[in-house]
C-alpha cells in the first residue's frame, strides 16, 4: 500500500479529517524539529516553534495553492518563525545542547562515538557564532538538502548572495572548527 501524497491528506485535512492531519504532522515534524533546533540551539525552543509551525499551518491550510511543494511551504513557514525568534530573543547560545547519537553500527568503538559527538557540539557551537543569514544557508544546503538555486528562491535573494553566505560561512566554519 502507498502512503498518500501531501496533496491528497492536505485535501482530507481540510474537510477535517484528523487522521490525515495527524499523518501530515507525523511525516514532518521530525523535519520542522530538527530545522528549528539547529537554527534556535535549544530543544525547549526547538519544540515551541515545531508546536507554532504546525499551528500556523493548520490555521492557513486552505491558503496553500499548491504552487510549490506542501514540504517547501511547511519549511518556509518553519523558516519565518525561526526567524521571527531569532528578532525576539536576539539569540543566545545554549551549552546544554547534545550532540545527535552516533550511528548505531557495532564497529565503533567508545573513542570514535566520543570524538564523534565532540565533533558535533564543536560543529553547533561554531554554527550558533554564525550570522543567521549564513546559518540559514548552511542549515538550507547540508541539512535540508536544497539546491542553490532552490535557496536563492526560498531566502528570496539572488543565487550569487547564496554563494557568497555561503562560501563566508565555510570559510569560518573551517577556521572554528577543529579538524581531527
Amino acid at each position: 500500500m502507498f502512503a498518500p501524497s501531501d496533496e491528497r491528506l492536505v485535501k482530507q485535512a481540510l474537510i477535517n479529517n484528523k487522521k490525515a492531519w495527524l499523518q501530515l504532522i507525523s511525516r514532518y515534524e521530525r523535519l520542522v524539529y530538527n530545522y528549528a533546533l539547529r537554527m534556535v540551539g535549544n530543544r525547549e525552543d526547538a519544540l515551541d516553534l515545531m508546536q507554532d509551525v504546525f499551528l500556523s499551518v493548520f490555521r492557513n491550510l486552505a491558503t496553500w495553492r499548491g504552487e510549490s511543494s506542501f514540504k517547501n511551504w511547511l519549511m518556509r513557514i518553519a523558516h519565518n518563525r525561526c526567524i521571527e525568534h531569532y528578532r525576539r530573543h536576539k539569540f543566545t547560545s545554549d551549552d546544554t545542547y547534545v550532540a545527535d547519537q552516533a550511528s548505531d553500527d557495532d564497529w565503533h568503538s567508545p573513542e570514535q562515538v566520543y570524538a564523534g559527538q565532540q565533533r558535533g557540539q564543536q560543529l553547533f557551537k561554531a554554527m550558533q557564532k554564525l550570522p543567521l543569514d549564513q546559518r540559514l544557508v548552511v542549515e538550507l544546503k547540508f541539512f535540508q538538502h536544497m539546491q542553490l538555486t532552490d535557496i536563492a528562491q526560498q531566502l528570496e535573494v539572488p543565487l550569487s548572495t547564496v554563494k557568497s553566505r555561503l562560501y563566508g560561512a565555510v570559510s569560518k566554519l573551517q577556521e572554528w572548527v577543529e579538524v581531527v
